[in-house]
């Protein structure tokens, strides 16, 4: 029973530590998720408990061990932008960027937020 209890404070305890790490400093909440049946390890690094690391996807995880990983997003992503716009991020620098979603490879700029490509650009006069 009393082993049973330990990991209970110990999950209690890894929760809030992801909750209090994801909101300190950030103007946006960013997302968090415990996996408890998750084991420390990373493209074939193994990681002791209080260790951090950068997944693929941009989450920065930590090691909990024995309960489990923590992971939350890095990544302030834009909530507010034209329809025919999409957010991408960049996975080495973990920075996102609006870009036209027609051709990805055109940033969407803030003054072109009424201009939607797939009109054309013919000017009235």
């Amino acid at each position: 029973m009393k082993m049973e209890l330990t990991r209970v404070n110990m999950v209690f305890a890894a929760a809030g530590f992801l909750l209090i790490w994801a909101s300190v400093g950030f103007a946006a909440p960013l997302e968090c998720h415990f996996d408890s049946r998750a084991v420390c390890e990373f493209e074939g690094k193994r990681y002791s408990l209080g260790d951090t690391w950068m997944d693929d996807a941009c989450m920065q995880c930590t090691c909990l061990h024995p309960v489990g990983v923590g992971c939350c997003e890095t990544v302030h992503r834009p909530v507010d932008f034209p329809a025919w716009c999409e957010v991408r991020v960049e996975p080495v620098t973990c920075k996102a960027f609006l870009v036209q979603s027609a051709d990805p490879r055109l940033p969407c700029s803030s003054d072109e937020t009424n201009r939607d490509p797939s009109h054309g650009s013919l000017q009235l006069q």
